[in-house]
């Protein structure tokens, strides 16, 4: 998954974030935590819109299911021009990703949509808080478990509420687009670990004139909770706070 993004001065700015999420794993994973939220859709097509209802990923086909829309005149033109982009605002981030090879099938007893999964979904939002430091001293110890079952613990040197920056003073063994569906960390002052899934956006390896190595990684977090990304929020406003106060 590839990010662009221009990092903001302040908290208010609105600047937008892109984030990508590729990876078959990743896009199924996001998918079936919408279709499980009975998130709403607009299918657009030829200059023509009708809303759906993610319903499920088939991970054995590889397929999203999704509803039929309410005009049967639109169901029948999009199965003829056979590809949409679905658009939507889950959580109230906009979603969008294109499908193809559009068929009909029955899915208990109805009639509904089957497509095989996107190649990418674009997530894009403003910003409402932003990237910022955190400490050196203390640093936020991120935890990923492997599939093989080990746990590595890296720390943390930055955060937002969509990611967070690793550090690696040896070789990870992560790739770009490897989803992690296992990890977890702990807020200071808090007294529960933040369990969540999540994806490598990117990894970036420097060498130091003294010989010494060291791994960036960027990490972005997946279908977090309104209440997960409050706690975020709060932890992330103040550390600008003590920020603005030591200046």
């Amino acid at each position: 998954m590839n990010q662009t993004t221009s990092h903001p001065g302040h908290p208010g700015d609105e600047a937008e974030e892109r984030f990508h999420i590729t990876g078959s794993r990743a896009i199924a994973f996001t998918l079936a935590g919408y279709a499980r939220d009975g998130e709403r859709f607009s299918a657009l097509f030829d200059e023509q819109m009708f809303l759906t209802t993610l319903i499920e990923v088939d991970t054995d086909e590889q397929e999203l299911i999704f509803d039929f829309g309410g005009a049967e005149a639109l169901n029948q033109r999009l199965l003829r021009v056979g590809h949409c982009r679905l658009a939507g605002r889950p959580g109230g981030v906009h979603v969008h990703f294109n499908i193809s090879q559009i068929r009909q099938i029955e899915h208990e007893g109805r009639p509904a949509f089957a497509a095989p999964l996107p190649r990418g979904i674009v997530r894009l939002q403003r910003r409402e808080s932003f990237r910022i430091d955190t400490p050196r001293a203390k640093p936020l110890r991120f935890f990923i478990r492997q599939p093989e079952g080990q746990e590595i613990e890296l720390p943390a040197f930055d955060i937002s509420i969509t990611g967070i920056g690793l550090l690696a003073s040896a070789d990870p063994n992560l790739q770009a687009g490897q989803l992690l569906e296992r990890c977890r960390f702990r807020l200071p002052d808090d007294t529960q670990d933040i369990h969540l899934a999540a994806q490598v956006q990117h990894i970036t390896h420097t060498q130091s004139r003294s010989g010494a190595r060291q791994w960036r990684i960027g990490v972005h977090f997946l279908d977090l909770s309104a209440g997960t990304e409050n706690r975020l929020q709060r932890y992330i406003a103040r550390l600008e706070r003590e920020r603005n106060e030591r200046a």
